[in-house]
């Protein structure tokens, strides 16, 4: 009987994004295809270091390890190395211990169009294109924050995912109307709408995933916890927390900020990843914790 991926939490993760590959990447970017291809094959007993979403995976894949013979999750690598050159990152997974065992590889081809022939609710890359495909496809999808910060192996028994609101969970209507007519207009139109629920942003289908995999494991020690951390405040809050009441959603924690920095709530949550749509904020968190750049879809 064929293995149904529609059963599973399924997150497709580039191999640069969950394995430290920047200097690789400079070799293709500056030598091109060959000398890399080269260099990958000579250096395949190397161990490649963790990339800012390890912690992540090595998390939710310990969701597997939970229930005995019920798996929850399964992890896709995908990159656009060639079976040849790929070698390395198959012998880095196992090295780590990693239950991942099925593989998209494209020889430099987009990966976006094979995301739903896995049935992935989360695709992570450092790839912006691939990214923007992703997000186009409808298809949740973060661009992997370059930092120079080192983020230590915070993967836990505990999986923390923060979101932003406007442009991630919701959609970005409300956002346009803050940036083409300011603040004030913005409060009015989310005053008068506070009972029309918000439009599904980009990663709702994924929170509704998480959350029915949250449901299943019972309200005491549950592994995921979910937080929502916007530059929302009173009393554009009201009709953020009647979407969520409308979606049948229980979000863990909640953070209004109006417009206050980001990175001290990410920090004291322990997130190990979280999504946003904007460079002002993505600065500040990729600082303190593992970030993704969720893009706006793109007009057709």
């Amino acid at each position: 009987m064929p293995y149904d991926l529609t059963n599973y939490l399924v997150i497709g993760v580039s191999s640069r994004a969950l394995f430290e590959l920047s200097e690789e990447d400079e070799i293709f970017q500056t030598q091109g295809l060959e000398a890399y291809s080269k260099y990958q094959i000579e250096n395949e007993d190397k161990i490649l270091k963790p990339g800012i979403a390890f912690s992540l995976i090595k998390s939710i894949l310990h969701l597997n390890e939970l229930v005995q013979g019920k798996r929850k999750t399964e992890v896709i690598i995908m990159s656009r190395n060639n079976a040849d050159t790929s070698l390395r990152i198959f012998n880095s997974i196992e090295q780590y211990g990693l239950d991942i065992s099925r593989a998209a590889l494209t020889s430099g081809r987009s990966l976006a169009q094979y995301l739903k022939s896995f049935e992935v609710d989360l695709f992570l890359s450092a790839d912006e294109k691939d990214v923007q495909a992703a997000i186009d496809a409808g298809v949740a999808a973060g661009l992997i924050y370059k930092t120079d910060t080192s983020y230590e192996d915070n993967s836990a028994s505990e999986i923390r995912i923060a979101f932003d609101g406007d442009a991630v969970l919701f959609s970005e209507e409300s956002e346009e109307i803050y940036q083409k007519q300011g603040l004030e207009a913005f409060l009015e139109h989310e005053k008068k709408n506070a009972e029309k629920p918000l439009p599904d942003g980009p990663f709702a289908k994924l929170l509704r995933t998480i959350s029915f995999l949250q449901k299943q494991f019972g309200s005491d020690d549950n592994p995921i916890r979910t937080a929502l951390v916007t530059a929302r405040n009173s009393p554009a809050h009201k009709r953020v927390i009647l979407t969520l009441r409308h979606w049948g959603i229980r979000i863990d924690e909640a953070f209004f900020l109006g417009g206050a920095p980001k990175e001290g709530v990410l920090k004291a949550f322990g997130a190990h990843i979280f999504f946003d749509d904007q460079d002002v904020h993505l600065k500040g968190s990729s600082r303190v914790v593992p970030s993704a750049k969720v893009p706006i879809r793109s007009k057709e």
